[in-house]
């Protein structure tokens, strides 16, 4: 297998909440720094901006896009108390470019796991149970997540809303959430050390 063919770009952070919210989105982010950022991150990190940082998942906000291909919105009228807090986020995607790169990742990619559809409330696709279901094939603390349809394409798909995919948490997708009342059918793979491979670099 060879390692590190994955890198972190620099963390960015372009916007503060001051206004409508705090919009950090990938096409905006791209114009202000032009060749630093990949052209389809696989993954994106967001913590907020203060010291220490916190992750996005962990403070209880609730975001308008939170995703990879389209970047981070926290807008402050969906907050209930107060407004959003100052976020910034930062994109891997595969070595394609040294301008991508400011740290690399090592480690390689799990089996793809679909334990779940959509066919209750939505689709549950949660690190804690995947682990549980799977014993020894996916480790306690994925650096990152891959999510797509059965289909194969990456995740969220277009009309799905309010996807959550994190490494920590896994994905999911409520059908209460969608236009049409239901998600489509996820599955995601897992970023780990090498003992936990499943030959996918």
């Amino acid at each position: 297998l060879i390692f590190g063919l994955l890198c972190w770009t620099k963390w960015f952070d372009r916007d503060n909440p001051s206004g409508t919210g705090d919009w950090e989105l990938l096409k905006d982010l791209r114009n202000e720094n032009p060749g630093q950022i990949c052209e389809k991150p696989l993954a994106m990190e967001v913590v907020t901006a203060g010291n220490p940082s916190i992750a996005a998942i962990n403070t209880g906000q609730i975001f308008y896009i939170n995703n990879p291909h389209k970047g981070f919105v926290c807008r402050n009228k969906d907050q209930k108390h107060g407004g959003c807090f100052d976020y910034k986020v930062r994109f891997v995607d595969r070595v394609t470019s040294p301008h991508c790169c400011s740290e690399k990742v090592f480690g390689c990619w799990t089996d793809w796991f679909d334990k779940d559809n959509p066919s209750g409330s939505g689709d549950w696709e949660t690190l804690k149970d995947l682990r549980k279901e799977n014993p020894g094939k996916i480790c306690p603390q994925p650096s990152h997540i891959q999510a797509q349809t059965l289909s194969g394409q990456n995740a969220p798909a277009p009309g799905d809303n309010n996807v959550l995919i994190s490494p920590s948490v896994g994905l999911i997708c409520k059908n209460k959430d969608q236009k049409d009342k239901k998600c489509e059918d996820y599955r995601v793979r897992f970023r780990c050390p090498p003992p936990y491979c499943a030959g996918n670099v």
